[in-house]
C-alpha cells in the first residue's frame, strides 16, 4: 500500500512539473520585457479584452482576447511561428493560459510579462 502511494505521488509530481514547463517558457520582469520588446522582430500580444485594451496598453501591441478561445486560436494562426511572441494580460494569469495555447499551436519562443499590465503601469 505504501509503495502505491509513493508511485502515485511521483506521477503527480512529474505531471505538475510538466504542466508548469508547458505554460511558462519564460516569464520576464518589467525591465527585461521592456528591453526585449524594442526589437522589431517580435510579436507583442495583449490577451485582455478589447475594453481593457482600450483603457490602456503597451505601444505596438496587438489585442487578441484569450477568453474568446476559438477566435483566439484562429487569429494566432495569422502570426509568424518563427518570431518570438511577447504576451501580457492584466496580472499574468490569462497570459499563462495564452502561452499554453501558443505552445500547443507550434510557436517556439514565448515570453510572458510577470505581473502583467498592472506591473507595467506601476513601473512606468
Amino acid at each position: 500500500m505504501k509503495s502505491i502511494f509513493i508511485i502515485f505521488s511521483l506521477i503527480f509530481a512529474v505531471s505538475c512539473q510538466q504542466s508548469r514547463e508547458n505554460t511558462n517558457d519564460s516569464v520576464l520582469s518589467v525591465e527585461q520585457f521592456a528591453d526585449e520588446i524594442t526589437s522589431e522582430d517580435i510579436q507583442l500580444i495583449d490577451v485582455r479584452t478589447a475594453e481593457e485594451f482600450a483603457e490602456g496598453h503597451i505601444d505596438d501591441a496587438k489585442n487578441i482576447d484569450v477568453m474568446q478561445t476559438d477566435q483566439f486560436k484562429t487569429e494566432i494562426q495569422q502570426l509568424d511561428k518563427s518570431k518570438p511572441v511577447y504576451l501580457y494580460c492584466r496580472s499574468g494569469k490569462r497570459s499563462q493560459k495564452a502561452a499554453a495555447i501558443f505552445k500547443q499551436q507550434g510557436f517556439e519562443e514565448i515570453k510572458d510579462l510577470k505581473g502583467g499590465y498592472t506591473a507595467w503601469e506601476d513601473q512606468k
